[in-house]
């Protein structure tokens, strides 16, 4: 009986080993015990992109003109004084797939109707609506309505370093309604367009035929230094010709310090009832001068000089065209999506264009503002 006992145990013995040397079992075994000792870390969700995005922005000011007039403003959206102030609120919709993208930018307040002024009732509220094609990943197509390339400034306050504008955009075109091919090669970028007349998103009656022709090319010569070259031009609807070529250039020179540069040039032809004139002109070049000591805090220094020899946009009331150098310095005050800008502001004129408080005619103007803004 032992001796069957004995002979069973070696039998079993035998079996059991034979199992443990079997290559695919002694695999499955060794995943069985990784399993247990650690489990596969899930895979990560596919990172698609956003089906719609939503941002925005909503901005107040208060602002003192040291003479106390209101009209010693002759920039945009800042003409009031001693008066708290609304300026846009905005709301901005973009769907986004490989190939289509689709804009819907609102803007409502003061600054927005003074930005679409060629427009009236709930189509003032457009700042930008427009579609987008991608061709390829260096060409593509856009139709509708779009903030004008000219110029460094833009209408949405959070992208501004200087609350108050300069004169250059004050004068120069706003917006851009037509259609426009962008293409991107290397360092350098191209975009021409046709639209209609500057800021008009439906022509005058009788106007529909005219058209302007815009156009910028774009240079990267590096991630810090960049210039872009801007045109637009094209019959008025007061039947007059405008020509304006720009210039941008920003670089940046530390994590601390950065400046932008503009220059404009407008030539308008007149028409005095039976042909053009010979052309007017009046130009513009603005410095920006940036610094960031800290992340929640900046100052920018804007000197600006506006030539309207021709008094194209200043009128001055005598023969002589007026000339403008102001100088205003903002500092920015940052926490999250909220910005608080105090600003300073100096204007000098070689014509009496500006009041003083009783009324007389001067030829500078000071002010100061407080603008606060949030965006998301």
């Amino acid at each position: 009986m032992l001796q069957k006992i004995f002979a069973t145990g070696i039998a079993i013995a035998c079996s059991v080993s034979g199992f443990a040397q079997s290559p695919d079992t002694a695999s499955l075994i060794a995943s069985a015990s990784q399993t247990t000792a650690a489990p596969l870390a899930p895979a990560p969700p596919e990172d698609k992109k956003p089906f719609l995005t939503i941002s925005g922005s909503a901005d107040v000011y208060y602002r003192l003109d040291f003479s106390k007039q209101a009209a010693n403003n002759k920039t945009s959206f800042t003409g009031t004084h001693n008066t708290f102030a609304l300026g846009m609120a905005s709301v901005k919709l973009e769907h986004k797939t490989d190939k289509l993208d689709m804009v819907a930018d609102l803007g409502f307040g003061p600054r927005a109707k003074e930005f679409a002024y060629t427009d009236e009732g709930i189509t003032q509220a457009i700042k930008q609506l427009y579609i987008s094609y991608s061709a390829t990943n260096w060409l593509k197509f856009t139709a509708g309505t779009w903030a004008t390339h000219v110029g460094y400034e833009l209408l949405d306050p959070q992208l501004n370093r200087n609350y108050s504008m300069s004169y250059m955009f004050t004068n120069g075109p706003f917006s851009h309604t037509g259609v426009k091919a962008e293409i991107s090669k290397g360092k350098s970028g191209f975009m021409i367009g046709v639209a209609n007349a500057t800021d008009y998103r439906t022509p005058p009656a009788g106007q529909i035929n005219k058209k302007f022709l815009i156009a910028q090319y774009s240079f990267a010569a590096s991630d810090n230094l960049k210039f872009y070259l801007n045109y637009v031009g094209g019959k008025n609807p007061d039947t007059s010709k405008t020509s304006q070529f720009d210039l941008v250039a920003t670089a940046k020179l530390s994590n601390a310090f950065s400046l932008g540069f503009n220059g404009t040039v407008n030539t308008t032809q007149t028409w005095d009832g039976s042909k053009n004139e010979s052309g007017k002109s009046w130009w513009g070049s603005a410095l920006y001068l940036n610094l960031d000591p800290k992340p929640w805090f900046g100052l920018t220094l804007r000197t600006e000089y506006f030539s309207d020899e021709k008094q194209m946009k200043i009128y001055t009331g005598t023969d002589k065209g007026a000339n403008v150098f102001a100088t205003t310095l903002s500092a920015n005050f940052k926490t999250g999506g909220f910005i608080f800008i105090p600003e300073f502001r100096i204007d000098n004129s070689s014509q009496d264009i500006f009041i003083d408080a009783n009324g007389a005619p001067k030829k500078s103007a000071g002010s100061f503002l407080l603008a606060a803004i949030y965006s998301f």
